[in-house]
């Protein structure tokens, strides 16, 4: 191992705990924060639209749910949690001043994302190669709200592209910008829990 593959010190790291702590409650400043909950709630308000019309045809569209691939969708449930363990670890690294492994935390989170991206369009090609498009009132909330979701997906990835270029960087790498792309990874993630209950399991 070369010294520059070693995590050394940078400046940031050395300003003392207070900046870096592996104790400090999970990070973020206001704008993310008002970006997750601006998004959380209209993707809730989303969801009490698709209840109401679950409920005025419950049969209909309890009938268009066993089309669903149940296995891809746990698949991918289990991808975006691990994927979720990764960041979390990712931030504790970089708190501890270890940007390098920190680094290859954040790529291994891209990674389960850019799985679960591969995973959702083999299934988006499976239900409408069988027909199940947007002409039907369940598979067009299906379609939109996984669609909603996937370019949230595909946000997160450009944010830990930042993020990793940011920890690449030998100058400094700032544990802030690694929380708030922590805290917008893991609202991805607990959409798609929220999504996958509601469209996969509930009857």
């Amino acid at each position: 191992m070369t010294v520059s593959d070693r995590d050394t010190p940078t400046d940031l790291e050395r300003t003392g705990p207070a900046t870096c702590s592996p104790e400090r409650l999970p990070g973020g400043d206001l704008d993310i924060w008002v970006m997750v909950l601006g998004d959380l709630f209209f993707f809730g308000c989303y969801l009490i639209v698709y209840m109401v019309f679950r409920d005025r045809s419950l049969e209909q569209f309890t009938a268009a749910q066993r089309h669903l691939n149940m296995s891809i969708g746990v698949t991918n449930t289990v991808v975006l949690l691990t994927s979720s363990m990764f960041i979390a670890s990712a931030v504790q690294a970089v708190r501890r001043g270890a940007p390098r492994t920190s680094q290859r935390l954040v790529r291994a989170a891209g990674a389960c994302g850019v799985v679960f991206i591969v995973l959702k369009g083999f299934e988006w090609h499976q239900e409408v190669t069988h027909g199940y498009t947007v002409i039907d009132e369940f598979f067009s909330f299906y379609f939109v709200l996984t669609g909603i979701h996937l370019a949230h997906l595909a946000l997160g990835l450009l944010i830990l592209g930042v993020v990793d270029r940011e920890l690449s960087s030998t100058h400094r790498q700032r544990p802030s910008l690694v929380e708030q792309g922590a805290t917008f990874w893991h609202m991805i993630d607990l959409l798609w829990v929220v999504i996958f209950a509601i469209l996969y399991c509930m009857r």
